[in-house]
């Protein structure tokens, strides 16, 4: 993103995250989607397990009527997303959820309907596999430094934190 004319430019190496929404959202708008937000975390708003079998093809907007005055709002639109077949009667029943989430994670409600296609999905890569769990030595020595912490559960978090960073010194 080059900055505008007379602005001072950010100095030093930027993460290439800081570039990705910038370049996917004119490939968004095309599919509906006014920014690339659902499309690059749908992962995170649905859950794992519900974005292994369907996707976001597009969003589809009512047309607005003629006179419609400028200041009205925007009617919701219609998610459409594609479901791996057998998949699709459980996706039907989590739509009302999935709705909910969008609009959630869009801060407005921007979808009123949800419509489902059943097809395969695109081929996406996972990501890095998550690191192997920590062995019990590093376990034990994670648990005696956190003994003395009085809130189980922050002391839990502590415990597996400790564990995975001496796995991956290890």
């Amino acid at each position: 993103m080059i900055p505008p004319r007379g602005a001072k430019a950010k100095k030093g190496a930027r993460p290439l995250g800081d570039f990705v929404a910038a370049a996917l959202d004119p490939l968004a708008a095309k599919r509906g989607f006014g920014e690339s937000d659902i499309l690059l975390h749908w992962d995170a708003i649905v859950g794992e397990r519900l974005a292994q079998v369907c996707e976001p093809v597009r969003l589809q907007w009512p047309v607005r009527p003629p006179k419609a005055p400028p200041d009205a709002p925007a009617e919701p639109a219609t998610l459409h997303l594609r479901v791996e077949g057998a998949f699709a009667l459980e996706a039907q029943h989590l739509a009302p959820i999935i709705r909910e989430r969008v609009n959630a994670r869009l801060g407005w409600r921007c979808v009123e309907r949800i419509s489902l296609k059943q097809g395969p999905l695109e081929k996406r890569d996972k990501g890095p596999k998550p690191p192997a769990p920590p062995d019990e030595a590093a376990l034990r020595e994670a648990r005696a430094a956190t003994a003395g912490v009085a809130d189980e559960g922050l002391r839990e978090a502590l415990t597996k934190l400790g564990a995975n960073v001496k796995a991956a010194k290890g």
